[in-house]
C-alpha cells in the first residue's frame, strides 16, 4: 500500500464521514488490498476481498462518493478483517 492508499483508507475511517473521497481511489486501495473487482450491470461493481463479498454502486455523474457509501465500505473493510491502517 502506497502513501495515497493509506490516505485514502484513512479518510473512509474519519469521523465525521467524509463526503468526499473519489470513488477512483476507493477502488485502488481494493486493488491495493488485494481484492478482486468485477463490472457488474449498469454502475455496479462486485468487490472480493478476503472471501467477502459486496456490490457498490459507482457514482455519477459526481466522482466522489456520498456519506453512506462511505459507511457501506468502511462496513465491508471491517468485515474483511481491514482496520484503519492495517492490511490483514
Amino acid at each position: 500500500m502506497n502513501n495515497k492508499h493509506r490516505k485514502t483508507l484513512a479518510a473512509i475511517f474519519a469521523d465525521p464521514v467524509s463526503p468526499s473521497i473519489a470513488w477512483a481511489d476507493i477502488e485502488a486501495l481494493f486493488r491495493a488490498l488485494g481484492a478482486e473487482i468485477s463490472e457488474g450491470r449498469g454502475s455496479r461493481v462486485q468487490v472480493n476481498l478476503n472471501e467477502r463479498f459486496a456490490v457498490f454502486h459507482r457514482p455519477h455523474p459526481q466522482p466522489t462518493t456520498d456519506r453512506d457509501a462511505v459507511k457501506s465500505v468502511r462496513h465491508f473493510l471491517v468485515n474483511a478483517g481491514v482496520k484503519e491502517g492495517v492490511k490483514p
